[in-house]
């Protein structure tokens, strides 16, 4: 029975890590926007059908019929990443807009479109789908059925066409090390796009990294593997994959477009704007990169403040240095030890220092503690400062002096065995130094007799012998 008890089990683990792998929302709830006239817009509930069960998709009574959309994947990149989506996160924000397709405007990019008229097989009805989230953010262009479906629901059949990804839309890196954003694009094209006279294989493609800055969108890297023509240098040292995952003739295609940025200054967080562009589409995608040192924190004077008692202590300095960003440096300090032995909050005036800026961008502060007098009860107590900052755990990072009463505290055992054997080597120190200075200093004729009449034996002893 215990090996048919552990094939079950073996079974009921598979099919929960199944259930686990599959897991996902079924339907994704989105905002339909277009422009409603005027300036304003105009937001109507669409949704995102990504799998049903056995009786088919639910009725969707609340919504219009060509706002009800059921997805084909046939690539299978934007069902994937919803498979991966946890039960408990919160449900990621979602718009879908009309779409138009259009040749590429930047010069370095024409060569994917030759004609500037948009082929008729890409004409009719285009959505563009922009989904965000803490695990993700993708965009999708999408192409609904001209009408929706009547049996066994009323509901519209949209295809992904193509689809661009990132797992890792908030980077954080560290100050001085190497940035890697995370892109990938998947493009399958539609039945009326498969036409016999294009060529067979994956479509040229254009990729596009760009930084926000006041508004405006600064070129980092762009590149069109495979054509002719003169790319825009790429900026601060920037490269990245750009290619196509295989090259079977008919597709669906996937591709990699990872950025990769070398030892990141403070001056290269923002917002970064990906881009894929292929023949008349595009689709984007934003990061946004944040940089961060953590301090190291140190406590002067240490590892012990002397006083004597009813006087103050030393000023007590705590720096935090080297970190980032500057903003948010909180230092707080604790008494620890002495009567009840508990910690509690210090007594006395504090605060922080000006900010120290650095050459590799990072800044150092310095919170200052000035105590009152202190009595014999606090003979021992620790005071504790701890730094609180964006870089670090919740907990923070701290450091400890401890506090010596003149009059209280007297030598321990060790230390007197050490003061005793420090004396007894300095002594006999003094003494080998002091034979050495005297032996120099003789005459040479007096060193030679008095070697001469220490070797002689006197007469005396040898008649007393």
């Amino acid at each position: 029975m215990k090996p048919l008890l552990l094939l079950v089990a073996v079974a009921l683990g598979l099919a929960t890590v199944v259930s686990v792998v599959s897991a996902g929302p079924e339907a994704i709830e989105c905002w339909f926007v277009e422009d409603a006239g005027g300036g304003g817009l105009s937001k109507k509930p669409a949704t995102l059908l990504l799998r049903h069960g056995p009786r088919g998709p639910p009725p969707r009574p609340d919504l219009d019929p060509k706002l009800y959309f059921k997805v084909d994947d046939p690539a299978g990149m934007l069902l994937a990443a919803f498979r991966r989506y946890p039960a408990g996160a919160s449900a990621p924000h979602c718009e879908m807009s009309r779409f138009i397709p259009f040749p590429a405007s930047a010069k370095w990019a024409r060569s994917l479109s030759p004609e500037q008229n948009c082929p008729r097989a890409l004409d009719g009805d285009w959505l563009l789908v922009s989904v965000s989230s803490t695990l993700f953010s993708l965009s999708s262009l999408l192409r609904p059925q001209p009408e929706p479906l009547r049996e066994p629901v009323v509901i519209t059949m949209a295809t992904v066409v193509l689809t661009v990804l990132t797992h890792n839309p908030a980077p954080r890196v560290q100050l001085g090390k190497d940035a890697v954003l995370d892109l990938r694009f998947a493009y399958a094209p539609s039945a009326l796009e498969g036409s016999p006279s294009l060529d067979v294989g994956p479509p040229p493609f254009g990729l596009e990294w760009r930084r926000q800055h006041r508004g405006k969108g600064h070129l980092l890297l762009a590149a069109t593997p495979g054509l002719a023509g003169r790319m825009p240098p790429a900026q601060e040292k920037a490269t990245a994959f750009a290619a196509w995952d295989d090259d079977e003739p008919w597709g669906p295609w996937t591709g990699n477009g990872t950025f990769w940025l070398p030892a990141v200054k403070p001056s290269q967080e923002g917002v970064y704007l990906a881009t894929v562009h292929l023949p008349y589409l595009q689709g984007q995608v934003s990061l946004e990169l944040t940089v961060h040192k953590a301090p190291r924190v140190s406590l002067t004077p240490a590892p012990v403040v002397w006083a004597a008692p009813g006087e103050a202590p030393p000023e007590l300095l705590c720096l935090a240095s080297h970190f980032f960003p500057s903003e948010g440096l909180e230092v707080k300090w604790e008494l620890r030890g002495g009567p009840g032995g508990s910690s509690r909050k210090v007594e006395g005036k504090t605060w922080l220092s000006t900010i120290r800026h650095h050459s590799d961008g990072s800044v150092s502060q310095s919170g200052h503690l000035q105590l009152p007098p202190v009595t014999a009860k606090q003979h021992g107590v620790h005071y504790v400062c701890r730094v609180y900052h964006s870089s670090l755990p919740a907990s923070g990072r701290s450091a400890d002096v401890t506090l010596e009463v003149a009059g209280f505290s007297g030598p321990s055992i060790e230390d007197g065995i050490g003061l005793f054997l420090s004396a007894f080597l300095l002594l006999g120190l003094l003494k080998v130094l002091g034979w050495l200075a005297a032996y120099w200093t003789i005459p040479e004729v007096s060193k030679e007799k008095a070697t001469a009449a220490s070797l002689t034996i006197p007469r005396n002893s040898k008649k007393s012998q």
